[in-house]
């Protein structure tokens, strides 16, 4: 049970979380479009992305450096026992992934666009998590996950249901994809200390606190721009209305940031909480809107 309990954490919930929710995202811009819902491609696929979302995170700790700790305080016992663990685990993950692959084959599901984006999300698993590219060790890792949660599991949803691609979906994932990765890139500052400590190459690490605030700002402000900009891809700005219900917990998060950068103490939890709730709950509201129009 103790095992269990460390790849649940591991495994990143939030994530599986987000992952998750930015697939129900992809199906709504569907059934909005008029697509029906094909349960059967609806359902294994959400188990996919949750499953290929678990994967990427647990191969991270399977090829974690020998000089990091898994986790604190561990014993050389505790480390191999979970990285078998994580190992054994992520490859289950992978080996459903393509049984529900040769189902959704099966029933005539996929359409050929669903196969470019499945392929792209198996590379970006690999490229972050796996020797010799391991990007996560690289400071890119990031902007690969934001990608993932963003932009390539909606899509991978949306195609299921509709068969192909449309200019909605891609108006609507491309400032999500921004604000994952503000909050990812936010997410980073409790831990920057100690990723100094362990010469992690985070994004964070990588570009240095002075230019990675200015980064943060940028893309939040830009993705509730191109929210703005809806109209001029001919779609009213009534259907994204309730992304800018999360502006006041973007504002709180830029000044977050803003002190800390001039030297505040920090709040970590409430500014891990905001960076949270300002995708999350961007992505909740703009959901509920496709699903319920």
């Amino acid at each position: 049970m103790q095992q269990l309990i460390k790849i649940l954490r591991l495994s990143r919930p939030l994530y599986l979380l987000l992952a998750a929710l930015t697939y129900f995202l992809g199906a709504g811009v569907a059934k909005y479009l008029g697509h029906p819902i094909i349960l059967q491609a609806f359902w294994l696929g959400l188990i996919g992305a949750v499953l290929a979302q678990m994967s990427m995170d647990l191969l991270v700790e399977v090829f974690r450096p020998i000089n990091e700790p898994i986790i604190v305080g561990e014993t050389i016992g505790n480390r191999k026992a979970v990285h078998d663990a994580s190992l054994f685990v992520s490859i289950a993950g992978l080996t459903v992934i393509a049984v529900i692959v040769f189902l959704l084959l099966k029933e005539g599901h996929p359409a050929s666009s669903t196969w470019f984006y499945l392929a792209l999300s198996l590379l970006v698993i690999l490229i972050y998590s796996v020797p010799p590219l391991r990007l996560i060790d690289k400071g890119y890792g990031e902007v690969l996950l934001a990608f993932q949660l963003g932009f390539f599991i909606p899509s991978i949803s949306f195609i299921l249901q509709s068969g192909g691609y449309h200019r909605l979906l891609n108006v609507t994932v491309v400032p999500v994809t921004f604000l994952a990765l503000a909050c990812i890139l936010a997410l980073d500052f409790p831990s920057y200390s100690e990723d100094l400590k362990y010469a992690r190459q985070t994004l964070l690490v990588r570009m240095g606190w002075e230019r990675a605030v200015p980064l943060h700002h940028g893309l939040v402000i830009m993705a509730y721009v191109l929210f703005a900009f809806e109209p001029l891809f001919g779609f009213s700005l009534r259907l994204m209305w309730p992304a800018f219900l999360t502006i006041p917990f973007a504002f709180l998060q830029i000044y977050f940031l803003r002190n800390i950068a001039l030297g505040a103490k920090p709040i970590w939890n409430l500014l891990t909480a905001n960076a949270i709730s300002i995708f999350g709950m961007t992505v909740y509201f703009l959901t509920l809107t496709f699903w319920l129009r």
